[in-house]
């Protein structure tokens, strides 16, 4: 058995004014009943626009293990896990949302996991209670798709929240990619895992900062960071279309030679346009890596830091990776 004394929590936050008073009384009071750890609160603001910034200042200058790490602009989601990560200095870290959905409690059942010797712990939702039978659903496609063929080891029904163990943080902050997809990450570095069951409670305050447009996205970035699966799908259709015509062909020669040669633009339209669409939805699949290769070799860092208040000291570097 392991101890655990020092605990890192890595919280997003954008546009979260209306939780934020909620989550720091229900951190204060978790942190209260356990006095024997070392805790430090990394909150990330992803260029909030609703006076986020302020509480989260106010709340800084009150209680010196909040540490504050402030975007010039919104980044999203997984780049201020990525900036979380990199400035965390816990013997573990624990990330969570700041919308409260994810309980504190079951970050008690994380800890003893990782005390049994795991070095990822992550939370395995039983129920996704405030969302919309549509996004049940896709959410479940998602992972069972991404599962299947894209990414084998990623664990089902799980988001970012988790407990990372030192060794696991450093292995992530290591890899170089910019197009990030960090719950894929950390199924792709290995090291032990495992899962802690709980009931996802709906969201109470504020609203929801991953509409279904931001959704696809994300699935779309999850499926391409780790497969080149699509382009192999590709290959089969250009195989198949090729095929398809191949017959066709030898279908218009016998047609031809038994002069029932029927001479129309419908079969022009129709081949025309099977092949049209083949093509441009090969290019489309093919861009999209290429577009990965542009953003990865241009190499700009992840997010830009406007400035960082750490222990009441506040910083303003240019930028950071």
């Amino acid at each position: 058995m392991r101890t655990l004394n020092r605990l890192s929590f890595i919280f997003p936050v954008y546009n979260e004014i209306e939780t934020l008073p909620h989550l720091r009384a229900a951190v204060d009071e978790w942190m209260a009943g356990r006095p024997q750890l070392n805790v430090e609160l990394v909150m990330v603001n992803d260029g909030s626009r609703d006076g986020s910034i302020d509480y989260l200042r106010q709340w800084a200058a009150a209680d010196e293990r909040v540490r504050i790490i402030s975007f010039s602009r919104n980044f999203g989601h997984q780049a201020a896990v990525t900036a979380g990560l990199e400035h965390a200095r816990g013997d573990a870290v624990v990330i969570m949302d700041a919308d409260l959905q994810d309980p504190l409690s079951a970050v008690d059942l994380m800890i003893a996991k990782y005390a049994e010797g795991f070095e990822v712990v992550y939370g395995e939702r039983l129920s996704r209670e405030g969302e919309s039978a549509f996004k049940k659903f896709t959410a479940w496609a998602f992972y069972r798709l991404l599962k299947k063929f894209f990414l084998k080891d990623i664990p089902l029904d799980t988001g970012d929240f988790r407990l990372i163990s030192r060794d696991c943080v450093l292995a992530i902050n290591a890899l170089p990619e910019k197009s990030r997809f960090v719950r894929g990450l950390f199924s792709w570095v290995g090291f032990s895992q495992t899962s802690v069951r709980y009931e996802r409670d709906a969201r109470q305050f504020g609203e929801t900062k991953y509409p279904f447009r931001k959704m696809v996205a994300f699935a779309w970035t999850g499926i391409t960071s780790f497969s080149i699966l699509p382009i192999r799908m590709v290959t089969v259709m250009g195989f198949v279309a090729a095929l398809c015509s191949l017959v066709y062909l030898v279908y218009a020669i016998y047609q031809h030679f038994s002069g029932h040669t029927v001479q129309g633009w419908t079969t022009i339209v129709i081949l025309q346009t099977f092949m049209g669409g083949s093509i441009l939805f090969a290019i489309g699949i093919v861009g999209e890596y290429i577009g990965k290769i542009y953003e990865e070799v241009k190499a700009r860092p992840v997010y830009i830091k406007e400035f960082e208040i750490d222990r009441k000291i506040e910083k303003r570097p240019s930028q950071d990776s």
